[in-house]
């Protein structure tokens, strides 16, 4: 099925709240993990290892496909030298140039990612250390030096957990952005003429609230085309979907999307089944960058 839409408002609009790219370095972000204090002791190293390792593949991703265009160009570069065609090669040698500082940039980017997995880890493994040793000491007969041993456990527990939370806000400001695109919903027999639907898209303290409404002509009317998230660490995508009946609503159906499987180089067109037999899917492309 072929999906028509519109949109009340255009794609650049103020609605559309944007924040660097991830390759600048930069970000208007405050990483959740740091803004909370007590997050330390609610640690998931797991999910903080799937999106170091989704996070690295991607920019590694992206690399790849601008070495490929950066070699595509500069064999374009040896052909034009010898064929003297001086406007077009001052040109192709200024793309060239943009793109190996780019590329520069990735390679940069890349390496930091790779040093802050490597001292997260051993932070982690420290904890891991003090923790067994916590345990083996609760087995043993209480006396000064083991309280006080337990003590110096703690407090260096407490100091990689910290240096830990450090970390992910590093990481996090790092996750650039992701551009959510509406591209309908899906629904054969069980979109009509006149229904309305809601799309609620919700990451932490993020939202994008949209209505939309089945035209006759089989087209879908939009009230916004699109929104950029800021990813975290600890945070996945929540889509629920509600049908509009008046002053009431239906709920159609509720999902969960990892974050981390969004990290790829090239846009992704995502179909989200909403209920439960498919009968309904929510169409997005999803952008990286």
């Amino acid at each position: 099925m072929s999906v028509k839409l519109k949109f009340d408002c255009p794609a650049d609009g103020g609605m559309v709240r944007r924040s660097p790219s991830m390759v600048s370095g930069k970000s208007p972000r405050i990483p959740s993990s740091s803004r909370v204090g007590s997050s330390i002791w609610g640690q998931q190293p797991e999910q903080v290892d799937k999106i170091f390792q989704a996070l690295r593949k991607g920019l590694k991703d992206y690399l790849e496909n601008h070495q490929t265009e950066l070699d595509f160009l500069s064999s374009q570069q040896r052909d034009t030298k010898r064929n003297s065609r001086l406007a077009f090669f001052y040109d192709l040698e200024k793309e060239i140039r943009a793109l190996e500082r780019y590329i520069r940039r990735l390679e940069f980017q890349i390496s930091k990612v790779e040093e802050l997995y490597e001292s997260y880890c051993i932070q982690w493994r420290l904890c891991q250390g003090a923790l067994n040793m916590k345990r083996a000491f609760s087995l043993s007969p209480s006396s000064r030096q083991s309280r006080e041993s337990l003590l110096e456990l703690n407090r260096n527990h407490r100091h990689s957990l910290e240096d830990m939370c450090a970390m992910e806000g590093e990481l996090e400001i790092l996750l650039g952005e992701l551009q959510i695109k509406m591209k309908g919903l899906i629904g054969f027999a069980r979109l009509c003429p006149g229904d309305q639907y809601e799309v609620l898209i919700r990451l932490g303290r993020q939202r994008w609230r949209i209505r939309g409404r089945i035209q006759t002509d089989d087209q879908q009317l939009w009230d916004e085309e699109e929104m950029v998230f800021l990813p975290h660490i600890h945070g996945n995508f929540e889509i629920k979907v509600t049908e509009v009946k008046g002053l009431s609503s239906i709920l159609v159906g509720m999902v969960t999307c990892r974050s981390a499987d969004f990290f790829t180089a090239r846009p992704q067109m995502m179909v989200v089944d909403i209920t439960e037999l498919g009968t309904i899917k929510l169409q997005l492309e999803v952008v990286w960058k």
